[in-house]
């Protein structure tokens, strides 16, 4: 994985895109709180890791924010755009690798990515083009012939990681993306993921692994429904772990 990133994202060092942000926002099923008015930026350019255990809300949140669920109170922008106001913008500034895999088995690489590149009207050379180059970032192109069912997780995971980038986002969402993966394919999907963010990228990753979260990284931690901390990675953690301060900051909001 050794590409140019500018080859999926489009984008260049100091050649920054709208981030996304999130105000005021909640959700509730019934009568439980899932979300309780929180907010957020994301800024171009920084890998933020949205950071919390199983039920802390983070599902939740990516379904506000990809528009599976919607709510009355508060606002989401991505890319610039109100996401209420104006959803076809703002969704088609977002490539998306969700946690459960969406990919189809029976197809092969390459035509999974052909695919999502019709969907999102891309087709003839400009779709092969962007086919080959996202494939080549992710080290992928010699499988663009295998069945996506005859691949291992974490080529399945960079098939999906690829798909996502065809159309060029200026943010992406990841949410839980190396659930289920070995220790060396989710290390791979998290470095370039962090290479992707350095190139201009607007990037929101959630998950509960603190290894997969980097001191310099811009940190979300979030339990029960509220971000508790919201800065720095390493000055959120000061002198100890970000496994330690986890286990320290829900422990005492539980």
């Amino acid at each position: 994985m050794t590409a140019d990133p500018t080859t999926c994202t489009g984008r260049g060092p100091g050649d920054p895109a709208p981030g996304l942000s999130v105000e005021d926002l909640s959700f509730s099923y019934g009568d439980r709180r899932a979300l309780d008015r929180i907010g957020f930026a994301c800024p171009p350019g920084r890998f933020t890791a949205l950071l919390g255990p199983n039920g802390a809300g983070k599902s939740t949140l990516f379904a506000l924010l990809t528009r599976l669920f919607t709510s009355r109170s508060g606002r989401i922008r991505i890319g610039g755009a109100d996401l209420s106001r104006s959803p076809r913008r703002a969704l088609a500034a977002m490539g998306i690798v969700f946690q459960q895999p969406t990919l189809d088995l029976d197809l092969t690489v390459r035509q999974n990515l052909t695919y999502f590149a019709a969907l999102h009207g891309i087709s003839g050379r400009d779709a092969r083009l962007r086919i080959a180059e996202c494939l080549d970032r992710l080290g992928m192109a010699e499988r663009a012939r295998e069945r996506a069912r005859d691949l291992n997780g974490g080529h399945r995971r960079r098939t999906e990681l690829a798909r996502a980038l065809l159309h060029r986002p200026t943010v992406l969402l990841c949410d839980e993306p190396t659930v289920g993966l070995d220790a060396a394919s989710r290390s791979a999907i998290v470095d370039h993921v962090h290479d992707l963010a350095a190139w201009g990228l607007t990037v929101l990753w959630a998950t509960h692994l603190t290894d997969e979260v980097r001191h310099d990284d811009h940190l979300l931690i979030l339990h029960r429904g509220r971000i508790l901390r919201d800065g720095r990675a390493s000055e959120i953690c000061g002198g100890a772990t970000i496994s330690e301060t986890l286990l320290r900051l829900t422990e005492a909001g539980s």
